[in-house]
């Protein structure tokens, strides 16, 4: 089971209330960062909201920074860690425009791009967008299709029944011959989704119960991503025995990766439970090999 890091800052996720992270500094993004790619975590991530409703924030929270320029700038400040988009709402874009900037990102950070995306649930945000809502499950089908043809070329081709194109050229298009695609929701929707059309899933909102329980009505592709946080942050510094526990019981529901979000209360201690959570992690392989 791997580790990655929710990437503090960049939102305030259903609405949690900012602490040291208020006014935080790309500089702070950049420590955490590069911390996290020293000690091997195997991805951060950045999401995506445009304009949230003033009457949504308690819910969704009302910070979202940008996951292009966010993970451009976090690529050139690391060299191994993984950079997830999780998740890009896949009606607010043109297929070929993510094929486009974020091949260009894949390019950027050599090949350390995964794309996490998801077919939205905020009607307000597509109605303010002007993107369709009510088909955006077929729509977004259709989309994840014509992206896994146009992502590993220069000169791609797609006929589908929301997206067509052909005789045209884009490049760059993904630098990786597979990009990793891995879906974002809170549904059984959503993991069939994935199952049938990507290499992940990384569900927001749904227990690791629940997860558990919708996993078991699937055989899984080999290699298939399980990308799961905690159901309460963790505390590896203030409670490493309860932390690890976590980690067992996250790994028997089937997780694959964990997506670590912490407590914490300024820089220093996110920095310190990040290192926490790592030897922790650390020791219960080696015990569990032994």
């Amino acid at each position: 089971m791997k580790l990655g890091i929710a990437t503090p800052v960049v939102t305030n996720v259903a609405g949690a209330a900012l602490t040291w992270e208020k006014n935080a500094t790309i500089d702070d993004i950049g420590r955490v960062a590069e911390t996290a790619d020293r000690l091997g975590y195997h991805h951060l991530t950045c999401s995506e909201h445009i304009g949230v409703p003033s009457a949504e924030a308690p819910r969704r929270g009302s910070r979202y920074w940008d996951p292009l320029a966010t993970l451009g700038y976090i690529a050139a400040r690391t060299r191994h860690i993984r950079l997830a988009t999780m998740t890009l709402v896949l009606g607010y874009h043109h297929p070929l425009a993510i094929v486009k900037r974020y091949g260009t990102l894949d390019h950027v950070s050599g090949g350390r791009l995964i794309l996490g995306v998801g077919v939205g649930s905020l009607k307000e945000e597509f109605d303010l967008l002007g993107a369709p809502f009510d088909d955006r499950g077929a729509r977004g089908d259709d989309a994840l299709r014509a992206l896994r043809a146009a992502l590993p070329t220069n000169e791609p081709a797609y006929a589908g029944e929301y997206y067509s194109f052909g005789g045209l050229t884009v490049d760059p298009c993904a630098l990786q011959a597979h990009l990793p695609i891995w879906i974002g929701g809170r549904t059984k929707r959503s993991l069939r989704r994935a199952v049938t059309l990507a290499e992940g899933w990384c569900p927001f909102g749904v227990s690791v119960a629940t997860a558990a329980e919708w996993l078991r009505a699937w055989q899984l592709p080999e290699g298939f991503e399980v990308v799961l946080p905690a159901d309460q942050p963790l505390d590896p510094v203030g409670a490493p025995e309860v932390t690890a526990e976590t980690l067992r019981t996250m790994a028997a529901a089937g997780t694959t990766t964990v997506s670590a979000r912490f407590l914490h209360h300024s820089l220093e201690h996110y920095l310190e439970q990040i290192h926490a959570l790592a030897e922790l992690h650390g020791r219960e392989g080696s015990q569990a090999t032994a």
